[in-house]
C-alpha cells in the first residue's frame, strides 16, 4: 500500500490515502512511533476518499449506488513541534439536520523506527506501558531502563474520550458546517515548523522543480539545539529524509548543504556547525568513533539511546569527513564568512588529521574502511551490504577504498589548503596540502584507471580493482582529480546507453551480471548521484551531455508533480510512459530535493566554475 507523507522535520505522518494509521504507518518524532493506530469512522463506519494529498483529504459516508451523499467530511493533518492536528470539517448538502457521531480510535505502541525496519526481534518484556483518559486528555505513557515518551490527545470541542481515543456526537445544521478538532502532544518535540513554500508556477519544469525542492528541504529542517547544547540561536540542520531518516546524516546533510548553498546558505553553517560539535574525541570500536571523524548517523530513539543499536552517535562513514572540509571551503569561498571559518579551524585540522591517521591516507595512500565493523558492511553512499562487486557479481572485501571518496579528499585537501591560505594565515600548511593533494592525484591515476579507461568502483584489501561500471565516476569527475584526457574518456562513457535510462544514470551499468534496475545500489537512479555527474559534464566542458542528462532528471520530476524521490528504477524511458517508481523510495528526501538546485546552479555556470560544482 502506498503511504501518504506528511513531514515537518522529525515530525512525520505516514497514513493511507484516507489519513488513516492502521496496520501499517503512524506518527513519529524522533525516532518513535507515538501513534500506531489514528482511525476515524463516522456512525462506526469507514469514509472513502474522494481526493486526498498532503495538505488535505476529502471523504464521504459510503451511499448506494447512485446516492448522494448527504455530507463531505473534509480532514486537515498539520505538523508542528512533535504535534499533529487534526481538523475534521463536515458540510452538510441536505435541508435538514443530521446528528453524526465522528469517532477517532487511537493506540500508541511506542514502537522503535528500528524495531518497525527490522527483522530482529527485542525483548521489551520490562517495559511499563499506560494510558489514562480524563474529561479534557487521554496520555498514553511508555518507559524503560530509563527511556520515557508520552503521547497526549486533547479535543475541540470536548469529545468523549476513553483509553480507546475519542468520540463526538454533533448535530450538523442544514447546508451548514461544524469543525471539529483533535490535537496529539509527543513529548520528545524536536523539529522546525515552517510554511511550506508553493510550487512555482511562473516558469518551466526545472523553476517548479527547484521550488518543490526548497519546499522539500524547508519541511526537513531540524532544530540543531534538539541534536546538541550550545550553538547559536537559530541554527538548523537537514534531515536526510521521510519516513525513516528523519534526522541528521553527515554524508547526507553535506552533500545536501553543499547543493542548497547558494539558496539556503544557513543549512551549510548549521550542518558544519552541528557535525564539529559532535566530530570524534575518542577511540571507540563499537560506534567506529575516532578523533577528528565527523559523524555518520544521530538517532535518539529507545534503543539508540539504550546501546541497544550502534546508532545513538555512529561514525561508520568513510567520507563525511572530506565532505565536512569541502562544504567549509564552499561556504567560505561563496560567502567570505571568516567567522564561521575561525570558528572551525580546529575542526578542520582534525578532520585532515584523522583522513591522514586512521582514515589510512599515510599508511595506504588512500581513506579506507574495513568491511567487518559494528553497524553498516559498506561505510560509502552506496552503503547496501551488496553494493560494492566486481564485474562478475563477485563481492569486494576490506579495508575498501572507494573510488569517490578518495575524489572527495582530494577536493578536501585542495579546498583546505585554500582556507589556511584566505584564512588562517598558514601557507606552509597550505603548501603542505597541496602537496598531499598532488600525490593523491597522482597514485590515483595509477591505480584507478581500468583497462578501459574508465574508474574503478574501488580497490579491495588486496589492491585489486573492483572493476564493476559504476556511477561513483560521476563525483570523481565532478572533484577535479582526473586529467583531462582521462575525464573526456570518463565523461563520454558515462552518457552511453548503458549507464543513462533516459531518467538519469543508473547506479551500475546495465548488462554486466551483478545489475538490476530494482536494486537500490546495483542498477537504481538516484537524482543526487546523476545530479553530481552532470556537475562533472558540465566542469569538463560536456555541455550539451550535462544538459542532456539533466532533462531527463526534470522531466522525471515533472511526471511526479516536481518531487523527485530519493531513488528510481533503472528501467528504460518509454515514449509518453512516466518512470517506473522504486518500491521503498523516501519522499521527500533531502538530496533528492537538493539534486534540482544544484541542477540549476550547473546549467546557470555551465563551466562547472559556482562553488557548489567546482574544484579549486
Amino acid at each position: 500500500m502506498t503511504l501518504r507523507t506528511v513531514v515537518s522535520g522529525q515530525t512525520c505522518l505516514l497514513t493511507d490515502a484516507g489519513g488513516n494509521v492502521t496496520d501499517t504507518g503512524g506518527f513519529f518524532v524522533a525516532d518513535t512511533r507515538h501513534l500506531s493506530r489514528w482511525v476515524l469512522t463516522v456512525h462506526g463506519r469507514a469514509l472513502r476518499a474522494l481526493s486526498s494529498s498532503t495538505d488535505e483529504v476529502v471523504l464521504a459516508p459510503p451511499t448506494v449506488r447512485n446516492e448522494n451523499p448527504p455530507f463531505v467530511l473534509r480532514r486537515g493533518q498539520l505538523l508542528g513541534s512533535g504535534v499533529l492536528v487534526e481538523e475534521l470539517t463536515l458540510t452538510s448538502f441536505v435541508s435538514a439536520p443530521q446528528t453524526v457521531r465522528v469517532a477517532l480510535s487511537v493506540e500508541a505502541d511506542f514502537s522503535d523506527q528500528f524495531e518497525l525496519r527490522s527483522s530482529r526481534l527485542f525483548d521489551k518484556s520490562d517495559a511499563d506501558r499506560s494510558v489514562s483518559a480524563t474529561d479534557s486528555a487521554v496520555v498514553f505513557s511508555y518507559s524503560r531502563r530509563g527511556f520515557s515518551r508520552s503521547t497526549q490527545l486533547t479535543t475541540s470541542p470536548p469529545a468523549r474520550l476513553s483509553a480507546d481515543g475519542a468520540q463526538w456526537t454533533v448535530t450538523l445544521p442544514p447546508q451548514g458546517s461544524v469543525t471539529l478538532r483533535a490535537t496529539v502532544s509527543a513529548s520528545s518535540a524536536g523539529t522546525v515548523a515552517l510554511a511550506p513554500v508553493p510550487a512555482s508556477a511562473r516558469g518551466d519544469d526545472l523553476d517548479r522543480c527547484v521550488a518543490q525542492g526548497l519546499a522539500d528541504l524547508d519541511s526537513l529542517r531540524i532544530a540543531a539545539a534538539d541534536l546538541v547544547a550550545d550553538l547559536p540561536s537559530g541554527t538548523v540542520v537537514p534531515a536526510a529524509g521521510a519516513p525513516w531518516f528523519l534526522t541528521l546524516f553527515g554524508r547526507d546533510s553535506l552533500l545536501t548543504s553543499l547543493f542548497a548553498l547558494p539558496y539556503r546558505p544557513e543549512l551549510a553553517e548549521g550542518t558544519l556547525r552541528v557535525l564539529a560539535a559532535t566530530q570524534g574525541r575518542n577511540h571507540d570500536p563499537a560506534h567506529l568513533e575516532e578523533p577528528g571523524k565527523i559523524l555518520h548517523e544521530m538517532r535518539q530513539g529507545e534503543l539508540a539511546t539504550l546501546g541497544e543499536v550502534p546508532y545513538g552517535r555512529y561514525y561508520g562513514t568513510v567520507d563525511a569527513t572530506p565532505l565536512f572540509l569541502v562544504l567549509l571551503a564552499a561556504h567560505f569561498d561563496l560567502t567570505g564568512d571568516e567567522l564561521l571559518a575561525k570558528d572551525l579551524e580546529p575542526a578542520a585540522r582534525a578532520a585532515i588529521g584523522w583522513m591522514l591517521d586512521d582514515g589510512g591516507m599515510l599508511a595506504t595512500g588512500y581513506l579506507r574502511y574495513r568491511t567487518d565493523g559494528a553497524g553498516l558492511v559498506h561505510q560509502c553512499w552506496k552503503d547496501s551490504a551488496d553494493s560494492i562487486v566486481f564485474a562478475d557479481g563477485t563481492a569486494a572485501s576490506g579495508p575498501i577504498a572507494v573510488s569517490e571518496a578518495q575524489a572527495y579528499a582530494y577536493r578536501a585537501l585542495r579546498g583546505t589548503a585554500e582556507l589556511a591560505r584566505r584564512a588562517w594565515g598558514d601557507p606552509d600548511w597550505a603548501a603542505s596540502l597541496d602537496q598531499r593533494a598532488d600525490l593523491l592525484q597522482q597514485v590515483f591515476s595509477a591505480d584507478f584507471r581500468l583497462p578501459n579507461a574508465f574508474v574503478a568502483l574501488a580497490l579491495d584489501g588486496g589492491d585489486r580493482q573492483v572493476d564493476a561500471l559504476a556511477s561513483n565516476a560521476g563525483h570523481v569527475l565532478w572533484s577535479g582529480i582526473l586529467d583531462d584526457s582521462w575525464a573526456a574518456l570518463v565523461a563520454d562513457r558515462l552518457v552511453a546507453d548503458d549507464f543513462f535510462s533516459g531518467w538519469g544514470i543508473r547506479t551500475l551499468a546495465a548488462g554486466q551480471p551483478p545489475y538490476h534496475p530494482l536494486s537500490y545500489h546495483r542498477g537504481g537512479v538516484w537524482p543526487h548521484d546523476t545530479a553530481l555527474a552532470v556537475a562533472g559534464l558540465a566542469r569538463v566542458g560536456h555541455t550539451d551531455a550535462a544538459a542532456r542528462v539533466a532533462s531527463g532528471l526534470v522531466a522525471a520530476a515533472a511526471a511526479a508533480g516536481g518531487r523527485l524521490p530519493e531513488v528510481l528504477t533503472g528501467l528504460d524511458r518509454k515514449p509518453g510512459q512516466p518512470p517506473v517508481p522504486y518500491p521503498h523510495s523516501c519522499s521527500p528526501q533531502a538530496w533528492a530535493a537538493a539534486a534540482p538546485l544544484l541542477l540549476r546552479t550547473v546549467l546557470t555556470y555551465s563551466d562547472g566554475s559556482h562553488a557548489a560544482s567546482r574544484s579549486k
